[in-house]
């Protein structure tokens, strides 16, 4: 019978993925406070991404240091945002939103994921029609579908979905979700996932060896050191992650 990986060989995969996470917030910290000040009380998208930092354990210091870059009073690397759009297999839509100091190198690297993968890199505005900008707060199966309902509704919420396992998703427009956040963690129901996202009008449907070059795709553009979000279309079966 195989050995699995060493504890020491799990702690450091555990470790390189959490320092590409920090990596990714701390990018989407300095730009959101270049963009819109290093004051999170009046820059929502700073409270955003500063609120996804606490959530995964970055100390004050590390984004207080990251703000200051920012902002100029401590010396640091100026991000630039980029979206690219495309196509993967089967005709999915994809949308890779990154943040770069080197352009050059970062749509090369997208262009060979696209075409590694049996995509295709399109032209600005190919997919991104497909999709709209929305706040989302879920929440796992157990909460109270009454008491979340009610709360999102009278917070300025645009839509609740339930689903068939109970878990829950409250939508908000973008810049409505600052607030329905704040009136939910008030309440006491914070969300397990809350973020700004894309999400698609419609989906496609992929089964078989082509959801899983989707898949693969997906996974590869998401550990690009550059890229911060992906999003799709894809409604993947769940033989694609096998």
């Amino acid at each position: 019978m195989g050995r699995g990986p060493s504890i020491e060989a799990r702690k450091n995969a555990v470790d390189a993925q959490r320092g590409k996470i920090f990596t990714k917030i701390i990018r989407e910290i300095g730009v959101a406070a270049r963009g819109g000040g290093g004051d999170p009380s009046g820059n929502p998208r700073l409270r955003a991404a500063v609120d996804k930092a606490l959530s995964v354990n970055m100390s004050k210091d590390v984004i207080e240091r990251a703000i200051k870059k920012a902002t100029g009073e401590l010396e640091g690397v100026v991000y630039e945002e980029i979206r690219y759009e495309g196509y993967a297999p089967g005709g999915v839509a994809v949308i890779v939103d990154c943040l770069t100091d080197n352009k050059v190198r970062t749509v090369a690297d997208v262009r060979h994921a696209f075409g590694k993968f049996g995509g295709n890199l399109g032209t600005d505005g190919s997919v991104s029609f497909m999709f709209k900008k929305v706040g989302v707060l879920s929440f796992a199966s157990g909460a109270d579908e009454d008491k979340v309902t009610e709360l999102a509704i009278e917070a300025g919420a645009d839509d609740v979905v339930v689903y068939d396992d109970g878990a829950i998703d409250v939508v908000t427009a973008p810049d409505a979700f600052a607030g329905v956040k704040s009136a939910m963690d008030a309440a006491g129901l914070s969300a397990d996932i809350a973020e700004v996202t894309m999400r698609a009008d419609n989906d496609i449907a992929v089964a078989g060896e082509t959801a899983q070059q989707v898949v693969k795709l997906l996974r590869w553009l998401e550990d690009m050191d550059d890229v911060q979000n992906v999003y799709s279309n894809a409604d993947l079966d769940e033989g694609a992650y096998a």
